[in-house]
């Protein structure tokens, strides 16, 4: 298209010319045309040749790096995955003993010798170790005696061990081990299955004191789990497990700390609960006045804190199917409990309704109780109580903002009876979803017959003690509400 242009604008240039020179004009946009077209074949040879000449150049670069970087030495180290931390901690006189465990892949940012494929150069490697011990691991935790941080500490040993050591498993081990002799050069250990060993003193004025912990080591992988082993002066051990940062961990916990941390676990667990919020207000919409609210809600409370503290003591079934079966159950519950409203209720039915639905969230509440009473330390059934509590802080709070705003909604927005079936519908339509997707998980569960042995048996034992407690209640919940059960009428009395 250029050339014809070209050729063309020459044309027209030339359109002076006498007529008479017709032949020339034409000869001369011919010979204009081939020109431009040699030129063109030239810029073209040019290109190539520069091409050819980027290209051998970026080859040139590819080679010297890969002969500086070759191939099995890794230049930037990714993220773990998944990262356990083993910690053992042991106060003994004036100097507190606290022993790591680390994967060395997650010492990230520090240069350790290697040698050969990537072998590491152990005997080469101590001042690398202890500048990734420092870094990583006694920078990332502080221990309290007392709620006092301890500040005075030093790192006393590091060494690489073996992934397949288990000198872990106990203090008197991990201590021997971590001070002893290092592993050869010969051992032919990659960075990447290398454990890293620690051990921090730390200076205290009394072994019996009252230990905390707060453990940051979550940036140390995508996953990052810790295990806590403490062994008081008293010979006692307990064992904790957590994800991420736990915040601080009191090893020893008396029964006030333990009673104020698990009311704020119940709190915050009632207020999370999605599920657990929208059945305790489906339980409320149509009935919002005193008589009902002190029945219903008082049902719910007694029978899940049955079922939870039955379960704190061992008396949940162990089997797979059960926790999504308890899920679906306490979906189902807001289903039911919408389409009741939706349809109409009385309340002096309700409170039996309650108590049946609530024994189902006890084992819910259980659930997530579970992995929060390790650090209940000697006082389980203050910290069942305490968590209990929790949530019925949580509940009356849900109730006294959700009264007053369904009461003014009802009064002044909406008619009552149409807004209870709206917001019942919605409550339904959630509480549907939330069903299906669990009763899908929980078919994927297989169903089999126990075997008819001493375990199951003793099981058996369990639940019937179970049912006749939970009959027992039930009979003397319909004596105290029996003068109430007598009036008839309005469902708002």
């Amino acid at each position: 298209m250029f050339l014809n242009w070209a050729a063309v604008y020459y044309g027209l240039r030339t359109t002076s010319c006498p007529a008479n020179n017709k032949n020339k004009r034409k000869a001369d946009f011919l010979l204009v045309r081939k020109s431009l077209r040699f030129r063109q074949f030239e810029c073209a040879i040019v290109i190539q040749k520069i091409s050819r000449l980027v290209s051998i150049v970026i080859m040139s670069l590819v080679v010297s790096l890969a002969s500086v970087f070759p191939a099995g030495r890794t230049i930037a180290h990714e993220i773990p995955t998944d990262v356990v931390i083993q910690t053992l901690i042991k106060p003994e006189g004036s100097e507190l003993n606290l022993l790591v465990r680390v994967p060395l892949q997650a010492m990230r940012d520090v240069n350790f010798p290697e040698s050969g494929p990537g072998y590491l150069v152990i005997s080469e490697a101590d001042k690398a170790l202890r500048d990734a011990a420092q870094i990583w691991i006694a920078q990332e935790v502080a221990l309290f005696e007392n709620d006092r941080r301890l500040d005075e500490w030093s790192i006393d040993a590091v060494r690489v061990s073996l992934p397949s050591d288990r000198s872990f498993d106990s203090y008197d081990n991990a201590y021997r081990h971590v001070l002893s002799p290092r592993l050869p050069d010969e051992s032919e250990l990659y960075r990447e299955q290398a454990m890293l060993d620690v051990m921090i003193r730390y200076s205290i004025n009394d072994s019996s004191s009252d230990f905390s912990i707060s453990p940051e080591f979550a940036r140390l992988s995508l996953q990052t789990t810790t295990v806590v082993r403490f062994i008081a002066a008293t010979g006692v051990e307990r064992i904790f497990r957590f994800s991420g940062d736990p915040g601080i961990v009191r090893l020893d916990p008396r029964w006030h700390q333990a009673f104020f941390r698990f009311v704020g676990t119940g709190i915050g667990h009632i207020l999370d609960g999605t599920d657990h919020l929208l059945f305790v207000i489906c339980l409320l919409i149509p009935f919002r006045r005193i008589r009902p609210l002190v029945a219903i809600i008082t049902s719910f409370t007694v029978a899940h804190s049955l079922t939870l503290i039955a379960s704190a003591f061992g008396m949940v079934p162990n089997f797979l199917w059960f926790p999504p079966l308890i899920e679906t159950l306490i979906a189902l519950s807001i289903v039911y409990m919408a389409f009741e409203n939706i349809v109409g209720s009385q309340w002096q039915k309700r409170w039996m309704i309650a108590f049946g639905f609530g024994l189902v969230h006890g084992f819910g509440f259980s659930f997530a109780l579970s992995q929060t009473l390790q650090f209940a330390g000697e006082h389980l059934l203050t910290s069942l109580l305490a968590f209990n509590i929790g949530v019925e802080i949580g509940q009356l709070m849900v109730i006294l903002v959700a009264v007053p705003i369904l009461n003014f909604a009802f009064k002044n927005v909406i008619a009552e009876r149409m807004g209870t079936i709206l917001l019942s519908g919605i409550l339904a339509h959630s509480g549907w979803h939330w069903m299906s997707e669990r009763a899908a998980q929980l078919n994927a569960y297989s169903f089999q017959m126990p075997a008819m042995d001493y375990v199951f048996f003793a099981a058996l034992t369990r639940w019937l003690i179970l049912i006749v407690i939970i009959g027992s209640v039930v009979w003397m919940l319909t004596l105290v509400y029996g003068r109430y059960l007598k009036y008839e009428g309005n469902a708002n009395l």
